[in-house]
């Protein structure tokens, strides 16, 4: 028997960054990444109330069906989400059904369409690395999309913060881990000094519809026909317990 051969039946599951922000020694610069189906083992990973009270059960699920060899704090977000939509499907299937407004709703999960990365928007190949000029400040900022590593890193400084009674800002929090650089100083005091005191309002708000623009994700929403007969397009498909828990 071949060594590592997954016993069980896989699918390439394609990344909406298409692997162009990560390392060229990274598997993941392949653009995809090997899952297999879900199994009675990956069951017991969402019915595992540690996991669950910890908020790490869709993590631990996803470490379990990945079958490339990555590391998967190197991730980022909007791979992740792909990830996620896919575990379902192999798991449960393509179709979910949901409520909203009072209605039933039933869409095809593989019909979801990738957000991909264009990879015009990158400071150079294979570097999660962006460039952006503050509308206001004028300032040029160099930023990075963040990886499950720094979403684990932010949450533990917020939960810090809030043991030693100071405020809490996950906004500007985020924004730190977020921000590389400052008119080419990559200090991370520079940095951080820079959100807490000289970050305008206007400045934070262009650079976070930027980020939403260029950011590689799954598109969550739908459309559908509401009861007056009128078309309601870029709904946001609610991930609802029914998702990786279809029957609960």
């Amino acid at each position: 028997m071949e060594e590592n051969k997954p016993m069980f039946p896989t699918e390439e599951v394609s990344l909406p960054s298409k692997g162009l922000i990560y390392s060229t020694d990274s598997p993941l610069a392949k653009g995809s990444v090997e899952m297999k189906y879900m199994t009675a083992k990956e069951e017991d990973i969402l019915t595992n109330e540690t996991y669950i009270k910890k908020g790490t059960v869709i993590d631990k699920l996803l470490q379990s069906l990945i079958v490339s060899p990555i590391n998967y704090s190197d991730l980022i977000i909007g791979d992740k989400n792909a990830l996620l939509v896919a575990a379902r499907v192999l798991g449960y299937g393509k179709d979910y059904a949901f409520e909203l407004n009072g209605e039933t709703h039933h869409i095809d999960l593989t019909e979801l369409k990738d957000k991909e990365l264009d990879e015009k928007y990158l400071l150079k190949p294979n570097h999660n690395e962006f460039t952006f000029t503050l509308p206001v400040l004028k300032k040029e900022i160099t930023f990075k999309l963040l990886t499950h590593s720094d979403e684990r890193k932010i949450e533990e400084e917020l939960k810090g913060l809030k043991k030693m009674k100071q405020e809490a800002g996950e906004l500007t929090t985020r924004l730190k881990y977020m921000i590389l650089s400052i008119d080419g100083d990559y200090e991370r005091k520079t940095v951080r000094q820079f959100v807490d005191n000289q970050l305008l309002a206007r400045d934070s708000r262009a650079l976070r519809e930027y980020l939403k623009e260029i950011q590689p994700d799954v598109d969550m929403t739908f459309e559908y026909e509401d009861e007056n007969g009128e078309t309601q397009r870029g709904v946001n498909v609610p991930l609802n317990v029914n998702f990786l828990w279809p029957d609960a």
